[in-house]
């Protein structure tokens, strides 16, 4: 199994934050993994996406130009990149900052309301969390207690107060699939 993630949003939204989360977790379970960052001149309020790869097999190349899922936190992120996500695709959209969003027939499309939930955990910086906690449950591309543990590696030490909140997050986000 090989499995092509695009996160995107502004730069400030945590998109680099849970691609690294995504890469990290499929390396905890075992899998080959890449991880790129592709940032825009700025240093908040830019563009920012990364790509990753989670397989089975080793990685070819870290370059997803068809990705098997996406995760779009603001509305540019989704118009640039859901005509490339791959037929029976998934993509979890943050519905907070996009209003309405077309459906992409032969696509799993599910809208997140990231900043309401984020918002009632006490902290809009962990919407890109509640994103990301929906995307596993919709692809089950790794498994949530493997988040959990790649929090603990990916966060930076000052942070580690942030993880029960981090964790949170992902279970509100979790919850919107089941």
């Amino acid at each position: 199994m090989t499995y092509e993630i695009i996160c995107a949003g502004f730069g400030g939204q945590g998109v680099m934050l849970i691609g690294e989360l995504l890469a990290y977790g499929g390396m905890l379970e075992g899998k080959n993994v890449t991880w790129f960052p592709s940032y825009g001149p700025e240093m908040r309020g830019g563009t920012a996406n990364c790509s990753v790869v989670i397989s089975d097999q080793p990685v070819g190349s870290p370059i997803v130009s068809e990705p098997d899922g996406l995760i779009a936190m603001n509305g540019p992120s989704l118009e640039k990149f859901k005509a490339t996500v791959k037929p029976g695709g998934a993509i979890v959209y943050n519905a907070s900052m996009i209003e309405t969003a077309s459906e992409m027939p032969g696509l799993k499309m599910l809208p997140v309301p990231s900043n309401e939930i984020a918002s009632e955990l006490g902290n809009n910086k962990v919407a890109n969390m509640v994103a990301l906690g929906a995307f596993i449950g919709l692809t089950k591309v790794i498994t949530l207690s493997s988040a959990v543990k790649a929090l603990e590696h990916v966060l930076p030490a000052r942070h580690h107060k942030l993880i029960p909140l981090n964790v949170a997050a992902l279970e509100k986000g979790l919850a919107l699939v089941k």
